[in-house]
């Protein structure tokens, strides 16, 4: 029995776990995992079936089930801010982004800021990047890269690799392939002739499904065609849902905040983008799309797991997949139809949630789950923490590599999680907000103004019970029994915030507007309303 195993199950045998330090028993003769870290780009909990939600029936990812089967399931890992850049630069730095710089799309990373790989080359681990990388600048801390330029393309995709004529000149093209065929021919291809094997593996596997526009393979062509998607119910009633950050005063702008899948929101919905046929009335062309979309997406999806199903069995000829550490997670969550939204961006549990599951059977008890609260920048600092590197003074997450062990929380563990979205009212119409999520409440302040305080919308509170109310269809700000609650909140966030930095020195006059409409008086009420009045008089002006 490897030294791991025998530590965890004495543990269990002692009624506590053991800490893991790099001067343990193990110390003497290590076995350090290879570390594989899988991620794909919009992949939400809701569409893989160990998740058990409405989708599971459906069966969409039979490997990545296999994962959660052998291994741990988290139910509470979260996102600091769910948009694809500012995830990557959390998972890379353990740092949120106001430490990092990466506040949204427009962030760059660059390579002396790529602590993870750094912090695993020092270590003696062969380090490589393959697929969707997002960061701009050259992954230049690893020893393998070969990534898509930003996006990158479904068919046909371009990569950016290490050549001699230096970042971003060189690249490569895989004609006649979708890009999940690709990245998995790509990895394979890296551990049977560029993998050295007198080293344990750090690699980042990354796909670029199953982001928007959702572009298939067409071997998928048939998969679920005659299916009928099941749906969320609060893709049709919530009439208690939200604020009048999200829905204006007396729901005035319901057509401007959060795009749609119906026609609710005429600038960008996907009635309008899969040309529904426009004879049908709102719900059955809501119905179409939600069926187009959500087909297109787990088409993606299938596609995803079919591949790991090719990288794990290679593993398994070479003897390799239960010597590695296998985290699959997606960079951020995805709403899929749940309150009429499409996209991400969102604080709402479908947005803000990411899937992460751990196999490694040499330590990691199989079946598992755990709803102990993570954060993305906490990843960074486990996946160290499993390759025997203390987590460096410089990373704001902490490993939680004792949960995955023994699904308990350590002593002083986190009690929630923080999130700000930054991006004011771009692409998506989210205004911009701030909160913690706790393992029972949710508490949102959407302060809405951009970086300079201006294009403001209705600023708001909301507050949602998890435990009674989960799907968030119940805005329980007002609720005069939450007072209580609300207040406890907001001292926890305001600490919460103190401790984490994110003082508002960045953006002072942001933090202006957060701090004049913290308390949400009458008259902050009041001036909510005139925000609303204003910012839709501003939108009919623009449609002239």
């Amino acid at each position: 029995m490897d030294c791991t195993r025998r530590k965890f199950l004495q543990g269990l045998v002692g009624g506590a776990a053991l800490a893991y330090t790099r001067k343990d028993a193990c110390s003497s003769n290590p076995e350090r995992p290879n570390i594989l870290f899988i991620m794909s780009d919009d992949h939400c909990a809701q569409a893989i079936g160990a998740y058990g939600g409405r989708l599971a029936k459906l069966n969409p990812t039979p490997t990545i089930d296999r994962l959660a089967k052998d291994g741990m399931l988290f139910e509470n890992a979260f996102c600091t801010n769910s948009i694809c850049v500012p995830s990557r630069a959390c998972i890379m730095t353990g740092q949120y982004a106001h430490t990092n710089g990466a506040y949204d799309l427009g962030g760059r990373l660059e390579p002396k800021r790529h602590y993870l790989a750094i912090e695993m080359k020092k270590a003696g681990y062969h380090t490589a990047m393959i697929g969707k990388w997002h960061l701009k600048q050259e992954p230049a801390a690893f020893d393998y890269y070969c990534v898509l330029p930003g996006q990158g393309r479904y068919f046909n995709p371009q990569f950016r690799v290490r050549g001699k004529d230096g970042w971003p000149k060189d690249t490569i093209t895989v004609d006649g392939s979708h890009s999940s065929d690709a990245i998995t021919r790509l990895t394979l291809k890296w551990l049977q002739q560029g993998w050295d094997r007198t080293r344990p593996f750090f690699l980042m596997h990354h796909y670029k499904a199953p982001h928007d526009f959702f572009q298939y393979a067409p071997r998928y062509e048939s998969y679920l065609a005659d299916v009928q998607i099941p749906e969320p119910e609060n893709l049709w009633k919530q009439p208690r849902f939200g604020s009048i950050a999200t829905r204006g005063h007396d729901d005035e702008l319901l057509p401007y905040i959060g795009t749609s899948i119906g026609r609710r929101n005429p600038r960008r919905n996907y009635v309008k983008h899969y040309k529904i046929d426009q004879i049908l009335n709102d719900a059955d062309a809501k119905r179409a799309a939600y069926n187009v979309y959500m087909k297109h997406y787990l088409r993606c999806v299938k596609g995803v797991d079919d591949n790991l199903e090719r990288l794990f069995a290679y593993l398994e000829k070479i003897g390799q997949m239960d010597n590695t550490l296998i985290i699959y997670t997606g960079d951020q969550g995805f709403m899929l139809g749940e309150h009429d939204y499409m996209d991400k961006r969102w604080m709402y549990e479908e947005s803000m949630r990411m899937p992460f599951i751990v196999r490694y059977p040499r330590a990691v008890p199989a079946g598992s789950r755990t709803d102990a609260i993570v954060e993305n920048v906490d990843y960074a600092p486990t996946m160290l923490d499993f390759a025997g590197v203390p987590t460096p003074a410089y990373m704001q997450g902490r490993s939680f590599r004792e949960v995955c062990l023994t699904g308990a929380e350590p002593p002083g563990w986190k009690k929630q999680a923080y999130y700000r979205y930054w991006m004011h009212m771009a692409h998506h119409d989210n205004p911009a907000n701030l909160g913690i999520r706790t393992k029972d409440y949710k508490l949102i302040f959407y302060y809405g103004c951009n970086y300079k305080g201006q294009n403001r919308t209705p600023p708001g509170w909301e507050l949602y019970d998890l435990k009674k109310d989960p799907r968030e269809v119940v805005n329980q700000y007002d609720n005069p029994e939450s007072a209580g609650v609300v207040a406890k909140l907001k001292d926890r966030l305001a600490a919460l915030r103190k401790r984490i930095g994110d003082t508002g020195e960045d953006y002072p006059q942001v933090e202006e507007i957060i701090k004049k409409f913290w308390d949400y008086s009458d008259s902050d009420r009041q001036q909510a309303i005139r925000i609303s009045h204003e910012y839709l008089a501003a939108k009919k002006g623009r449609s002239r």
